[in-house]
């Protein structure tokens, strides 16, 4: 990873250091935003995979959009975190158009583990190498992982980040993401305890 600039990006949830990366293995641009001191162990860390739908549209398809709010603010609150935000992973790798076409097929009744499949595609076909070299750029030993996934934390954990802790990213959910909450937590293995008991989402 080649870093290539670093700027003040004031956000509306507190001022971070926008840190651009060059990816050389793939052309792909990242970015990392910073805020306070992150060198050394334990920092608050949240490894973002794009989601256009969610992060800019505030599509209820999905929690990207509410999680990537949240983790920037928990980070603001702890005084000092990271959030890596890893272009390429929209669709969890499979890219936007395909994760459209995986959308209308779960509109059809298919899962999002299903729809994915269903179109010869991956379930899964995100990288983390880019999120490890960034961490290693900025001097972090280790990170408190916000995330609810377990793959994310293991893929981390083979590119030599060492995680000390995952700390839950809950979103509450809703009528239009209640399913494809479900299938990540039954199909995917992501730790979602607060789906059990809701009223009206059963």
């Amino acid at each position: 990873m080649e870093r290539v600039v670093e700027v003040r990006l004031p956000t509306a949830h507190g001022v971070f250091l926008a840190v651009g990366y060059l990816d050389r293995r793939n052309g792909i641009e990242q970015v990392a935003l910073v805020h306070g001191e992150v060198a050394g162990q334990a920092a608050l860390t949240r490894v973002h995979s794009e989601c256009l739908t969610g992060d800019a549209f505030a599509s209820t398809h999905c929690e990207c959009g509410g999680q990537l709010s949240a983790a920037l603010e928990a980070i603001v609150a702890e005084g000092s975190g990271i959030l890596v935000y890893l272009q390429g992973h929209e669709g969890r790798g499979i890219g936007l158009l395909a994760k459209l076409r995986a959308m209308k097929l779960q509109e059809d009744g298919l899962d999002t583990v299903d729809a994915n499949l269903a179109l010869g595609l991956p379930v899964d076909a995100r990288e983390y190498g880019a999120a490890a070299g960034i961490l290693q750029d900025l001097g972090v030993r280790s990170v408190r992982l916000l995330s609810n996934n377990p793959r994310k934390r293991e893929a981390l954990t083979r590119h030599g980040v060492t995680v000390t802790e995952q700390v839950p990213l809950l979103m509450p959910p809703g009528t239009e993401n209640i399913r494809y909450l479900r299938t990540k937590r039954e199909r995917l293995d992501h730790d979602l305890p607060h789906l059990e008991g809701i009223p009206g989402l059963s």
